[in-house]
């Protein structure tokens, strides 16, 4: 069954400032636990609003996060309450179900998943999914929605 998407909010933003901002204010609705996929073409500013998501949820400095391209998880907080997932690298089913994210899912945790199309259809717990639309330059459409 496909899910049905509802649509949150949508920013416009024309820098990473702007971009690190929005992701503080998103923050505030992503309470453990909760799944967000985040879906965008490369650059088109994933990590960088992940950097105001876990400066506010995880009282973690800006420029200490990366994404997790070859470690493929990060764990943030005291009690490991969020994580930040970077899919970039995950060619197939195969090597998504070798993750072990059904572990990371189990946990009353936010789980932030960069390349979340990859992720599939099927989320077992409440979900958000956040849209990147690189529109040039510096410029951003993000589309946050509720995933039913």
């Amino acid at each position: 069954m496909a899910s049905r998407a509802v649509t949150l909010a949508q920013r416009m933003t024309h820098s990473p400032e702007e971009t690190v901002n929005f992701g503080r204010e998103l923050a505030k609705d992503l309470q453990p636990p909760c799944l967000v996929l985040l879906e965008g073409e490369l650059g088109s500013g994933k990590t960088t609003l992940v950097k105001g998501i876990l400066a506010s949820l995880a009282s973690i400095p800006e420029e200490e996060v990366t994404s997790p391209s070859f470690t493929l998880v990060h764990e943030f907080g005291a009690q490991a309450t969020v994580y930040h997932v970077d899919l970039y690298r995950v060619e197939g089913a195969r090597d998504l179900a070798t993750l072990g994210l059904e572990d990371l899912l189990d946990r009353d945790a936010t789980v932030l998943i960069e390349w979340g199309e990859k992720f599939g259809e099927d989320a077992a717990r409440p979900c958000v999914r956040i849209r990147f639309e690189h529109l040039g330059l510096e410029e951003r459409r993000i589309t946050v929605e509720r995933l039913m």
